[in-house]
């Protein structure tokens, strides 16, 4: 926007982007029993870790909803569908193995008093991406049914693990071993999301 090489008026446009999403289990539980101040200063530091790895992996960070992340990757940068599905997955693992890693740094450091653990959703799909807002307040987002999809699938997935859509599945095959197929009923979702 600065260097006036993106037109902030432009219009969205249609791309495949690979969405994913993440939150931490029952965070607002543990945050009733840790102060204030030690909440923010693990957010800022957990946050910001989430933050390095999306972008080693290419990832384009979309937003930080308290302890949830959006990223999605397609967008303004392709590698092509299977690639940015492929860069999503290994992002989402290192993700994994770094809340793993920190356990003991969390409790001791922050006073947990449980072992953190996190759910995460990845959904490959058609999104309307760009600058959407108001007159005053601008964001650069992507919306539509894919984005809902990977969301729900967050929702949906079990402590610790990924869960992916089966669109997802397949520009990964080659390089992940996944599990056996399941379907997730998704509020607001017409059918089971494969």
């Amino acid at each position: 926007i600065f260097s006036g090489s993106l037109d902030i008026h432009k219009k969205s446009e249609r791309k495949k982007l690979t969405i994913f999403f993440s939150d931490i289990v029952d965070f607002t539980s543990i945050s009733e029993q840790i102060e204030a101040e030690e909440i923010s200063e693990f957010l800022s530091f957990y946050l910001t870790e989430m933050s390095a790895i999306a972008e080693k992996f290419g990832g384009t960070i979309d937003k930080f909803i308290g302890d949830s992340v959006m990223v999605f990757f397609g967008d303004p940068d392709t590698k092509g569908a299977q690639e940015d599905a492929i860069a999503c997955c290994h992002m989402a693992m290192e993700m994994l193995n770094f809340l793993e890693s920190n356990q003991q740094n969390f409790q001791d450091m922050y006073n947990f008093p449980e072992k953190l653990e996190i759910r995460m959703g990845i959904h490959n799909g058609l999104c309307n991406v760009g600058n959407f807002g108001s007159a005053q307040r601008l964001d650069y987002t992507a919306i539509g049914r894919a984005v809902n999809v990977a969301s729900r699938l967050e929702q949906a997935a079990p402590k610790n693990s990924i869960l992916v859509s089966s669109a997802v599945r397949n520009l990964i095959k080659s390089k992940f071993e996944t599990s056996s197929p399941i379907e997730v009923k998704a509020k607001g979702i017409d059918k089971p999301i494969a």
